[in-house]
């Protein structure tokens, strides 16, 4: 049986789904609580500052953080990027990034670079990795960041992020490290790793609901705030106060939220992200071993498992990825994402550009053995068709 009913859920790059079920619980009973956190000293305001902190204190365990302060609560993985990049880097500064990156890191570098912040956008190998000796070989005096996805949500390629850190930490550099597809779901130490900024989504690997996002921030990093208003203390400053976190994060909170991503965080501490990536990985790589096997179905990105995180993303010979996606659904109820996942670099890589991307299908943590299965054999009843 599919794990959701009817539908097999394999578009848990986009969001993941189902939720443990604390975390319907938490943002249900957040909502229901009420309260503004730093906005009063009464029970209620303060039992939602209690929630908040919980969550903070979480997403901190989960990644090393020593001090759950420089974890900032956003409203998504972009708006932390937006955060990272506008907030330390001034005209004049270099960052180092690749050619493959979402739209959520591409973007904003594209609208500093029309600032004056010069961008060094370095190609990846054709399954998607960049090479650490070509980073090493475009710092500059000027180089202020190292920007990348730590797996890609097209050919899941994982870079070698620690690598990647230890190149910074030897250049006086920061590294701002991309993990909407592996917060959660890889283990991710941001000390151990050399990692200055992690953003992240709350509501993918996380477990979290929508509309919101984290920010790691390391001790070192002289980030300015990039929003101005109400924190709820020091209000007799008419500038923005730079302290963490109530200045990087101004107005009210999304409580709810936030009290389902400190769920999320909760529940993956107490299976252990190991253990969730094991099973990731191990459903990962019967999707793409099944796939491999069929005949006129291409698996993009890498072939050795230890470098893929949990996204696959496929082509069929003759049929548009859009089309795929319609039959899947309608016909098997596999539920994939097609498309250019808002990462058309990655596709210039692939060679997918022109073809309207690819169809992309995504394992999370509460899949089973028996949704992959139906999803290759669903692969294959409609390659069959386009081969007629």
């Amino acid at each position: 049986m599919p794990s959701s009913g009817s539908v097999v859920y394999l578009d848990n790059a986009a969001t993941s789904h189902p939720k443990p079920e604390a975390v319907y619980r938490a943002a249900d009973g957040a909502l229901r609580a009420g309260g503004n956190p730093g906005r009063g000293g009464h029970r209620v305001a303060l039992a939602a500052g209690r929630r908040v902190l919980a969550a903070r204190e979480a997403v901190a365990a989960l990644f090393g953080v020593k001090d759950a302060a420089r974890v900032l609560f956003t409203s998504s993985a972009t708006d932390s990027l937006n955060l990272a990049l506008k907030g330390l880097l001034h005209p004049g500064d270099h960052c180092i990034t690749t050619v493959a990156e979402h739209n959520a890191l591409r973007r904003p570098l594209v609208a500093l670079a029309l600032r004056g912040v010069e961008v060094t956008w370095l190609p990846v190998s054709p399954e998607g990795i960049v090479d650490p000796g070509g980073v090493r070989a475009a710092l500059r005096p000027n180089t202020r960041l190292i920007a990348l996805a730590h797996g890609s949500n097209v050919t899941g390629a994982l870079q070698p992020v620690a690598e990647l850190g230890e190149i910074a930490r030897r250049a006086g550099v920061f590294l701002l490290v991309d993990a909407a597809q592996t917060a959660g779901s890889h283990p991710i130490d941001v000390e151990a790793m050399g990692i200055h900024l992690l953003a992240a989504p709350g509501h993918k690997g996380l477990l979290g609901p929508q509309g919101t996002g984290i920010l790691y921030v390391a001790p070192d990093v002289p980030l300015r705030p990039v929003r101005e208003g109400g924190t709820g203390s020091m209000a007799t400053l008419a500038e923005q106060p730079d302290v963490f976190p109530e200045g990087f994060e101004s107005g009210t909170l999304n409580v709810p939220g936030i009290a389902g991503v400190g769920a999320g965080a909760d529940f993956l501490l107490s299976v252990g992200v190991e253990a969730v990536h094991a099973r990731v990985g191990a459903l990962t790589a019967a999707l793409v071993e099944g796939l491999r096997r069929l005949p006129g179905v291409t698996v993009h990105g890498p072939a050795d498992p230890a470098r893929r995180c949990g996204v696959v993303s496929l082509s069929v010979d003759g049929l548009d990825p859009g089309a795929l996606e319609e039959q899947l659904d309608s016909a098997f109820g596999v539920v994939g994402r097609a498309g250019l996942h808002c990462a058309p670099g990655a596709h210039e890589v692939l060679g997918t550009l022109p073809l309207g991307g690819t169809m992309r299908l995504s394992p999370g943590y509460f899949n089973t053995e028996e949704d992959i299965e139906a999803a290759v054999k669903a692969v294959a009843a409609v390659a069959a068709l386009a081969r007629r």
